[in-house]
């Protein structure tokens, strides 16, 4: 069994999310990152960090779920906390033969590791919660161009195809005794694999622009869901302008 992150009424905290606008989650997301590049201070970015999980425990995501989705951003923050504090200059700290670590190589470091964690948590929290189609709708009604938001709908959904057709040839390679090695064979099997892969998508895409097409579809992305804007959202675009102004300034002023 999963748990949330903060065990504090979590269900309250998920209506009150699931409620608000998705045109309001969208610019508090963006907004809030941006409010976190500007930051200099270790207390104000934790205390964004602890917004953003408190974000992500309310949006139902669990440590577990967080731990694999910041995996691949952690190794990449791995390689840079261990080469940047060595092209810094400043008081130094750490000698690794011709190699000096710096003082404030290792806190310029730190500054980044944390605004990219509460950046990635925060978008996971407010935009990454949401459903592909609902994001999509979110984004055209904040004045997107069209030809964009069709380009990621339909990019979310052919990568879901494509998924189940690689799962389907990956299993009827192993049905007829494949076993994968580092040989020859396996590499050749493996660029027929991407071919046909590659293929198939595109006679797949041919097949759903002809239905689309018949179905009406002249380029134009017609928006069917009503979305309202309620005084729940009015206040909640308040308190997040407060909270943005007051991190800012204290930032500033410390």
């Amino acid at each position: 069994m999963t748990t949330a992150l903060f065990p504090t009424d979590g269900a309250s905290a998920a209506d009150w999310l699931a409620a608000r606008d998705t045109r309001l989650r969208l610019l508090a997301a963006g907004l809030f990152a941006l409010m976190t590049l500007s930051l200099t201070q270790f207390w104000t970015l934790l205390t964004a960090g602890l917004i953003a999980l408190t974000l992500a425990s309310a949006a139902g995501l669990t440590l577990r779920m967080l731990r694999g989705r910041l995996l691949a951003l952690e190794g990449f923050m791995l390689f840079l906390l261990l080469t940047l504090p060595f092209t810094v200059p400043g008081e130094p700290l750490l000698t690794l033969g011709p190699l000096t670590a710096s003082r404030a190589g290792v806190a310029q470091a730190l500054l980044i590791l944390l605004k990219a964690n509460v950046i990635v948590i925060t978008l996971l929290a407010l935009a990454g919660s949401l459903e592909p189609v609902v994001f999509g709708h979110a984004l055209a009604r904040l004045g997107l161009p069209e030809k964009l938001v069709h380009l990621l709908l339909f990019t979310v959904r052919q990568i879901h195809l494509l998924h189940q057709e690689y799962q389907r040839m990956d299993q009827a390679m192993r049905v007829r005794a494949f076993r994968p090695r580092s040989d020859r064979h396996t590499w050749n099997s493996y660029g027929w694999l991407i071919g046909m892969l590659l293929v198939r998508s595109l006679a797949r895409a041919r097949r759903i622009m002809g239905a689309m097409r018949c179905r009406g579809f002249h380029g134009r992305l017609y928006l069917l869901d009503t979305p309202t804007w309620n005084r729940g959202d009015t206040w909640s675009a308040a308190a997040l302008g407060v909270m943005v102004t007051a991190l800012t300034t204290a930032d500033r002023l410390c």
